[in-house]
């Protein structure tokens, strides 16, 4: 049986996250790097793999699956998944999905569009700087989102789901890890977040480190421990 095709980046923070469970799960499949920073995604070649023209995706077989969630899904329901980093107890799944759909327009969104605006485009010549009124609008919106999950989902446990680290975890983790780049320091606000990235740093290395090298280079803040 031939090995599951695994297409991502990882400046991609679901590509990341994705990317960091499969190898702390050490799940077989077939690596197939995809750089966004040359526009690999945009060929034709490459549109014949995800209609979407995004990363990550997965190929098995003659299947074809785009979006992180719904591949981690497959490769749980296929078997090939990590049960510690996604639950097979129906409840302590439920929790982790809960985070994870949560998130999307919450942690993700703020903490992306905050991160694209203040580096990526400007970066990449595809839009100016942001103005201070702009940048103060996107620092607000992603700081409301980051202060539910200080105060709710950090409030009395570990990690988002529990006091065992899931995929939710690393999920959340690598949007916030992004901001880095923008200098931008959650501990100024937020220790339980700051605390909380520690431990899901801890629990998920070597592997964490090495997703984020990049991150920590660029951005030449590297955690101390």
């Amino acid at each position: 049986m031939s090995k599951v095709k695994y297409f991502y980046d990882l400046m991609s923070q679901p590509s990341r996250a994705l990317w960091i469970a499969l190898q702390m799960g050490k799940v077989p499949y077939e690596d197939c790097p995809v750089a966004l920073r040359k526009l690999e995604q945009r060929t034709e070649e490459y549109r014949k793999i995800n209609r979407f023209q995004k990363v990550p995706c997965i190929v098995d077989g003659d299947f074809h699956l785009s979006e992180s969630v719904a591949i981690l899904r497959y490769l749980s329901d296929k078997g090939l998944f990590c049960d510690k980093l996604y639950p097979k107890d129906i409840k302590n799944r439920a929790r982790a999905d809960e985070f994870l759909e949560w998130h999307h327009l919450t942690i993700r969104y703020g903490c992306a569009f905050y991160f694209a605006r203040l580096w990526l485009f400007p970066m990449n010549g595809l839009a100016e700087k942001p103005s201070p009124k702009e940048t103060s609008h996107l620092l607000k919106e992603m700081e409301n989102n980051l202060k539910i999950l200080e105060k709710i989902w950090l409030k009395n446990s570990d990690f988002v789901s529990g006091n065992s680290l899931t995929v939710a975890d690393l999920f959340g983790a690598c949007e916030i890890e992004q901001t880095r780049l923008c200098q931008y320091d959650v501990s100024e606000k937020f220790p339980k977040i700051s605390a909380w990235l520690a431990r899901v740093r801890e629990e998920s290395n070597p592997f964490y480190d090495k997703g984020h090298a990049f991150i920590y280079k660029k951005s030449g803040s590297k955690p101390k421990h």
